[in-house]
């Protein structure tokens, strides 16, 4: 059977899903997304919470990127042939190495681990873009080679950033910097005059996807608290509200995100760019829920070394803004007043403001992520937007 060419996907191709590769693709990036917000618990149970939010920003970049540009590509060329499919395991098998050098990097500061997997991620995709370059002639192939060469070129930099010795940690801190504005810009620069064939249904389909999975994840770990908290404290009381409030906040969350089909708004690459790349607040936030509530189990039963309101705030801030950024990226853009305008930015105050609510901080943060499910839903329902096709129910249908 000949080998299938790498050419260009249509962007009205109909009935365009994700695959079952995408899908295996995505579990086993939670893997790395698991390692990331354990190590985000236990930096912000022992009073080191700002050291841990910034090693965790920047693992999670690694893991969000990766995942980005293996989706994106994926929407524009993927062929599911036998060849697809092993590099695209190779990729996988990046993302677990990168998963396992995560401790060492949250402990210690250090990366080899780290950018062994991701660097092993990205030239697995690189070979992806120069089969399509292969494939393609033209501007089209223009545009693979330049992602090739660019991603090519910052894998470099980040093997030239292990060099640094441990005593730099300041250049190397600015290295890191520098070399993530670079991924960022390569597509930027890659696609100036011809963008890749992308499809706004799938890629809708593969965000939603990843931010159930992300939210999933953040249940599971949440459950593995309260069932160990319980076994080893017998604290039911203390648990329940935190129990019941992580939950509300979970329930909300997915179903704020999912209110609007956000493909109808994707129609340029203007927009899909500033959307995309959003998202790094949107995962990493939503998997930091579940680090927070962790800590606020911890915190109620005493193995946390860190206040009620501290350990309130790694829930709150995160739940706050996971509903700030979902309605800056898209839940705005199907507003049509201010009444359907204002129930997101006022819920992500309000969220913030309970974390000075004391033992109850968490349940009272699922409460009003509930109530303004209830809003938008009410909203949804009046006479003026009305069969409209969801336009005022970006906070609930």
């Amino acid at each position: 059977m000949t080998r299938p060419r790498m050419t260009a996907r249509s962007r009205a191709e109909e009935h365009r899903a994700s695959t079952p590769l995408e899908l295996f693709f995505d579990l086993c990036f939670v893997v790395a997304v698991a390692q990331a917000g354990g190590r985000l618990l236990h930096a912000v149970a022992e009073g080191h919470a700002v050291t841990g939010i910034v090693s965790y920003a920047a693992v999670f970049f690694a893991i969000w990127w990766a995942w980005v540009n293996f989706s994106w590509f994926a929407s524009a060329y993927d062929t599911d042939d036998p060849l697809y499919r092993v590099v695209t395991l190779v990729q996988i098998t990046g993302v677990l190495i990168f998963a396992a050098g995560v401790p060492r990097a949250f402990d210690t500061g250090d990366w080899t681990v780290g950018v062994a997997g991701y660097v092993v991620m990205r030239l697995a995709l690189t070979s992806q873009w120069l089969r399509a370059a292969y494939c393609t002639q033209g501007s089209e192939r223009r545009v693979a080679l330049r992602y090739a060469v660019g991603i090519t070129v910052v894998q470099l930099g980040w093997i030239g950033m292990l060099l640094l010795t441990d005593n730099s940690g300041g250049a190397r801190a600015a290295v890191f910097v520098v070399l993530v504005l670079a991924e960022i810009s390569v597509p930027v620069l890659a696609e100036r005059d011809r963008a890749t064939s992308w499809h706004p249904r799938h890629i809708g389909e593969r965000y939603g996807l990843f931010t159930i999975i992300v939210l999933g994840e953040t249940i599971a770990a949440a459950t593995v608290a309260v069932q160990e908290a319980m076994d080893e404290h017998n604290a039911f009381r203390a648990l329940l509200p935190i129990a019941a409030g992580g939950l509300l906040i979970v329930f909300s969350a997915w179903w704020i995100y999912f209110a609007v089909p956000i493909h109808d708004y994707l129609r340029g690459s203007r927009e899909a760019f500033i959307w995309g790349y959003g998202h790094f607040l949107v995962f990493g936030s939503a998997a930091a829920i579940g680090s927070g509530i962790e800590v606020a189990v911890e915190q109620a039963v005493g193995k946390a070394h860190v206040s009620n309101a501290v350990a309130a705030a790694a829930v709150t801030v995160p739940s706050a803004l996971f509903l700030l950024t979902v309605w800056a990226l898209h839940a705005r853009h199907f507003k049509r007043d201010l009444a359907e305008q204002l129930p997101l930015p006022l819920a992500a105050l309000a969220i913030l403001a309970c974390t000075f609510a004391g033992e109850w901080a968490v349940f009272a943060a699922g409460l009003v992520a509930a109530a303004t499910v209830a809003v938008g839903v009410a909203l949804s329902r009046r006479p003026d937007v009305a069969g409209t096709g969801g336009a005022g129910a970006a906070s609930g249908r």
